[in-house]
């Protein structure tokens, strides 16, 4: 049984055998980056491998892995929980029947950018690797898997996500035995599940924390699934897939602080689809004439936005039996 441990950093440079990517049938963020690095050595029609095939690509130094394994996916706004959660299992097996010798494999989280729970896809494609290990499909010499997250406050929460499934879940650590109480739930419809969607600027300073520790906690703590879509990093039908995720949510949470212009358009997009939407705001924040007048959850620091939020959920849930 491989141990299996998370990092911060960079895929490019990860110690590791064979570095796992999924194409969504379009070049996207980390997949783009690598292809490019090995556009001289193999052309780009090789490395795009339809829905449920594989090419395994050496990558003869131009990144620090010596094999790169692109799985190919369903388009990107289609790979949802169960898709991530398939496509570990079929990475696994992928690897297990074209490079069994492999020791060490590395993977990165899939879903959070483009919309999706960081949470529930992190659970998915740990599932998915249990679903693997318990057919035996992976590599028979892997020693470790290692799941690699370049957002640093993304790797600190899932790390302790992780660490909180450890007494439950088939998979070790680098310096413990593999434990075996049970298995990962990630629920039985995961993409069914409730959803409330961010509106919100990203970044990786103290809005990621926002985000992350004022938001997302509260969110997953009254039973939703919390999602956002980073308009910064995807193109083409950005806007459908706001769009959609916005007509599909339960409740609209709109963070406006700094008074970012994409976020006033989601807000008048929710509004004008009569969605319930909670507005927030740093205190001393400039409310715009779009939202002055509107009740807004005013907070002083991420602890006090994360109880404030978490009371108004409870009180939404409680009054309208918000789902």
């Amino acid at each position: 049984m491989p141990s299996t441990r998370i990092v911060q950093g960079d895929a490019l440079s990860a110690n590791v055998d064979v570095l796992v990517l999924k194409y969504a049938q379009a070049y996207f963020g980390l997949d783009a980056a690598v292809a490019q690095l090995l556009a001289d050595v193999h052309p780009s029609a090789s490395m795009r491998p339809g829905p449920g095939q594989y090419v395994l690509v050496p990558t003869k130094g131009k990144l620090r892995p010596r094999f790169v394994l692109f799985v190919g996916v369903v388009s990107l706004y289609a790979f949802d929980y169960d898709q991530i959660r398939s496509f570990a299992h079929r990475s696994m097996e992928a690897l297990g029947a074209s490079l069994p010798e492999a020791k060490t494999v590395g993977l990165t989280v899939h879903g959070p950018g483009y919309g999706l729970d960081e949470k529930e896809s992190f659970l998915a494609l740990i599932a998915g690797l249990q679903d693997a290990y318990s057919v035996g499909s992976p590599p028979i010499g892997l020693s470790e898997v290692t799941i690699i997250e370049h957002n640093p406050g993304r790797a600190q929460r899932l790390s302790a996500v992780f660490e909180n499934l450890r007494p439950t879940v088939r998979l070790g650590s680098r310096s413990e035995q593999p434990i075996t109480r049970g298995r990962v739930e990630v629920g039985s419809v995961p993409s069914k599940k409730p959803h409330i969607f961010v509106a919100m600027p990203f970044s990786e300073g103290e809005m990621e924390d926002v985000y992350g520790f004022g938001i997302q906690g509260p969110v997953n703590a009254s039973g939703f699934l919390c999602e956002r879509v980073d308009m910064t990093v995807f193109t083409g039908d950005v806007v459908d897939r706001i769009k959609n995720r916005i007509d599909s949510a339960s409740l609209i949470i709109a963070e406006l602080t700094g008074a970012n212009p994409n976020v006033y358009l989601e807000v008048g997009y929710a509004w004008g689809r009569g969605k319930p939407t909670v507005l927030l705001a740093r205190k001393g924040t400039d409310m715009k004439f779009d939202v002055h007048g509107q009740r807004c959850l005013m907070y002083s620091s991420i602890t006090d936005l994360s109880k404030r939020l978490g009371n108004e959920l409870t009180a939404l849930v409680s009054s309208s039996g918000l789902a």
